[in-house]
């Protein structure tokens, strides 16, 4: 879901989108695609909707609390944040901006949109080498697998696409 570009819930949508992923700080709930929806009422309360990249992921608790603090702190009296779970999150929702930052901090990103194809190799995001192979089908956190460069020799995680 793109955000509203003016009117009731433009301001709290940008405020909202600035909540940081607590696993990859280098990206933005945003830019994850996370953030569904944000609506606000008559009264100033704002309602979030959000998706977890997999069920039972363990930083939505941190990503809820996150977003009331920085609602809060902006004048919203009342935050509710809804945890979404259909449709399931899909890496198509992550922005260019999102897998750029992904892959300047050296994790692989998804592969682009469209269908999900099986990697038979992933690039490397430290030398952009196709020599690689998965290590891991889980990396530092479920989303992730890790991989090694066998160019350059170093691991990498990359972010899965779903």
């Amino acid at each position: 879901m793109s955000a509203p570009a003016t009117g009731r819930g433009s301001r709290p949508w940008a405020l909202a989108a600035t909540v940081e992923d607590p696993e990859l700080p280098v990206v933005t709930i945003g830019d994850l695609g996370i953030l569904r929806d944000v609506t606000e009422d008559d009264q100033g309360r704002v309602h979030v909707q959000i998706t977890p990249t997999y069920s039972g992921c363990p930083a939505m608790e941190s990503i809820r609390e996150d977003l009331i603090e920085v609602l809060s702190r902006s004048g919203y009296r009342r935050v509710c944040v809804e945890l979404v779970l259909a449709p399931a999150w899909t890496t198509d929702w992550m922005t260019d901006a999102g897998r750029r930052k992904l892959a300047e901090h050296g994790i692989a990103p998804p592969a682009p949109r469209g269908p999900v194809l099986v990697p038979v190799s992933v690039r490397c995001p430290l030398c952009g080498s196709l020599e690689t192979r998965e290590s891991s089908r889980f990396g530092s956190t479920a989303c992730k697998s890790l991989w090694v460069c066998l160019s350059c020799g170093e691991p990498f995680d990359h972010f899965k696409t779903l």
